[in-house]
Order: C-alpha cells, then sequence, then structure tokens
C-alpha cells in the first residue's frame, strides 16, 4: 500500500519531464541541431545523475514549506501537482513544476491548518522572477562571447557549426544533470518527511531513503522526457523566437548555469566562506529559465523577433498553474481524507519536526527489487531508443547511397 502512495510522485515526474525537463535540449532541436530522440536519450541519463548526486539541497527548503507528515497527503499533494502540469502539458503550454507542487503544499497547509512559512515562500518566489532574469542576463552575455570568438577566430562555417553541435550535447547533458539536481525536489520532496526506508547496498555504491526517492523519480522524469515532450519542446525551441545554431547552444548553457547554482550546497558554501551572502537552495522553474534565455538573445536581436502572443499565453500559464494546484490540492484532501478515510497529514507540532511514518518490516526489502527491476527497465529503454536512431541512420544512408546511385 506504502508502494501506491508513491505513484502519484512518479506520475509527477513523468510530467515534469514531459513539460520542463523537455526544455533542456528544445533549442538544440528547434535548431534542427540535434534529433529529438538523441536528446531525449542523453537527457534521461543526465536528469537521473543529478537527481541521485545532488538532489537534497533544493529538496530541504521545499520542505520548510510545508512538512506534509503522512504518505497520504503527500500522495494527495503530488497528485494535484501533477494533474495540474499534465494539464498545462496537454496545451503544449511550459508551466512551471516548481510553482505546481508549491501551490499543491500551500494548499496541503491552508487544509491542515499548518503556517506556511512566509520567509521560505518570500525565497522562493523571488527565483520565480530572478531565475528568468538571470537566465536573461547569461543568455545575452554568453551569446556576445560566442559571437565575438566565431568573428575573432575566422573558423570556417561548416566546422563552427561542427564545434557548435557538439557543445549543444555537453551543455545539454550539463543542463538535464542541472535539471534533475534541481528539480527532483518537486517531485518526491514532499515524500522525504513521510517516508523512511532503510540504506540499500548496491554493492558500488550505497543509496540513503531520500536517494532512492531521488532515483525513482528520477527515473520517472526520463520516462516523461522519452515518451511525451517533443510537443512542448517544439513550443519552446521555435515558438517564440527562432533561434540560431550558436543563440540555441547558449540558452542552454544559461539555464543549466542557473539551475546548477540554485542547487549547490558546495558553491553556496563557498560563497559564506568568501563573506558573500549565502545562496538560496530552491527548486527553480526551468521553464521560466529557458524562457528568459530565449527572450534575452530576442532582446538583444531586438524586441521584433519576440512572439509575444506565444510568450502571454506561457505567462497566463505561470500565474494560473500555482492557483490551480493549491484549489486542486485542497478540495483532493478533503475527498480522500472524508471518503477514503486516508491519513492525510496533521498539523506540525511546535518542535517542528515532521513524524515519519512507521514501515512494514519489507518496505525496504521489496524497494531495492522495484529500484533494480525499475533500473534493468530504464537501461533497456535507452538501448532500445539508442538502436532505433542507429537505424534510422542507416536507412537514411542507403538512401542517400541510392539516390546518388540513380543519378549517375
Amino acid at each position: 500500500m506504502i508502494l501506491f502512495f508513491l505513484t502519484s510522485g512518479l506520475f509527477l515526474g513523468w510530467s515534469l519531464g514531459a513539460n520542463d525537463a523537455s526544455n533542456v535540449f528544445a533549442s538544440a532541436v528547434g535548431s534542427k541541431m540535434i534529433t529529438f530522440r538523441r536528446a531525449a536519450i542523453i537527457a534521461s541519463l543526465f536528469v537521473i545523475l543529478g537527481a541521485v548526486i545532488q538532489g537534497a539541497g533544493a529538496s530541504g527548503t521545499l520542505g520548510k514549506l510545508g512538512s506534509v507528515n503522512a504518505i497520504g497527503g503527500s500522495f494527495t499533494v503530488a497528485l494535484a501537482a501533477a494533474i495540474t502540469v499534465y494539464m498545462m502539458t496537454r496545451l503544449s503550454l511550459p508551466v512551471s513544476t516548481t510553482q505546481a507542487i508549491v501551490g499543491a503544499i500551500i494548499g496541503w497547509n491552508l487544509f491542515t491548518g499548518n503556517r506556511t512559512d512566509a520567509s521560505t515562500l518570500t525565497k522562493i518566489v523571488t527565483t520565480w522572477i530572478s531565475g528568468p532574469v538571470l537566465g536573461a542576463i547569461f543568455a545575452i552575455l554568453l551569446y556576445m562571447l560566442i559571437r565575438r570568438i566565431k568573428r575573432k577566430s575566422g573558423i570556417h562555417l561548416i566546422i563552427f557549426e561542427s564545434y557548435i553541435k557538439t557543445g549543444l550535447i555537453i551543455v545539454g547533458a550539463f543542463g538535464a544533470y542541472s535539471l534533475g539536481a534541481n528539480n527532483i525536489a518537486n517531485v518526491m520532496g514532499v515524500f522525504v518527511p513521510a517516508f523512511s526506508l532503510d540504506d540499500l547496498n548496491l554493492g558500488i555504491f550505497s543509496l540513503s531513503s531520500a536517494q532512492q526517492l531521488f532515483l525513482l523519480g528520477g527515473l520517472a522524469i526520463a520516462a516523461g522526457i522519452l515518451t511525451y515532450s517533443k510537443k512542448v519542446m517544439e513550443t519552446v525551441g521555435t515558438g517564440i523566437i527562432s533561434l540560431s545554431s550558436e543563440a540555441a547552444l547558449v540558452v542552454v548553457l544559461a539555464q543549466a548555469l542557473v539551475l546548477f547554482i540554485f542547487s549547490s550546497s558546495s558553491l553556496s558554501d563557498l560563497l559564506v566562506k568568501a563573506g558573500l551572502p549565502r545562496i538560496p537552495l530552491v527548486p527553480v522553474s526551468s521553464s521560466q529559465v529557458i524562457v528568459g534565455s530565449v527572450i534575452g538573445i530576442g532582446l538583444y536581436k531586438g524586441a521584433g523577433n519576440i512572439n509575444f502572443r506565444i510568450l502571454g499565453e506561457i505567462a497566463t500559464g505561470w500565474i494560473s498553474t500555482p492557483v490551480i494546484a493549491g484549489v486542486l490540492s485542497f478540495f483532493s484532501l478533503f475527498f480522500v481524507k472524508n471518503i477514503f478515510n486516508i491519513d492525510i497529514g496533521t498539523k506540525v507540532v511546535e518542535t517542528g519536526l515532521a513524524e515519519t511514518v512507521s514501515k512494514p518490516w519489507n518496505v525496504s526489502e521489496v524497494m531495492k527489487y522495484v529500484i533494480l527491476a525499475v533500473i534493468a527497465a530504464g537501461i533497456i529503454t535507452v538501448v532500445y531508443f539508442y538502436l532505433l536512431e542507429r537505424k534510422k541512420k542507416s536507412e537514411f544512408r542507403r538512401s542517400e547511397q541510392r539516390f546518388w546511385k540513380y543519378i549517375k
């Protein structure tokens, strides 16, 4: 039964992969520099690594906003956020999963009578503004730098484009890693206070309770990328502004840098040691940052290049997402508690410590086999997509050879 409650988090992860994670390679796919299939495989692998290795930082901040102290509540909150993101994805709008989960947590706070921490909420909401702004600034500076390098170096256009293609793959992998590190808190953060597992030793390395949840969430994100992210990639990659190859590289790198900055505890600690303010470790919306980066390029080229109609539709989605998720969460909690008589959590005691749910003796053992089975399925899926890509290339070469043979 406890494993069933995780399904809403996995659904949310799938929704994030279908919507937010697609932004990592949207500009590259939109500019025709990388095929969707190759982009999906690379993004899937690195988003999982980022989630497991560096996912704890932003998750801690999200837990301060509202510590959901029952698995039934975690399930309902994640489900409300996932349904909201899924609805927006159906409309091909790159909405914020961060906004959806924040709205859903506030809905839980209101229903259970818990106080929403104003300081934490301010930090998170501030990044909804600073994230796109930083993305735009980084994009403009990087775009100016690359154009200067291109102009001064005198590299042949064909060689330059090959360098750009390689760069898109590298920064795309970095962007996917940063996305997993930052946004896994949106997917599994609400389960961490209410879900306790024994450490899982896989021989080469071991995974803590939180890392096991992050691994499952990362795999769910990867599934969303592989199965349902193409539409949103096309909306962001070509709908707002038509991007050149170097602009596509800049947008991906700018987005990756912003997400990495807001999820790196090491960088935050380094700034404190240097006497500078600490960087808030909060989940940042990759959709907002990528759109901000694209707008930055558009402003640099001239505002006339920007499609303000599509931009207005995206902004409407950003405003409505937390409201819809909060309302849906509130009424879903009422339904789950009173119809199914499931514990959705209570008001947190003055110590602020959430109660962990006692687990049956075999849950950790079951999770071990679940994780191993899902990892195996993920590897098989990636290999399958890779073979499809190879087959497609081989068929293209054969058709090209037949064409030239026919011409001769």
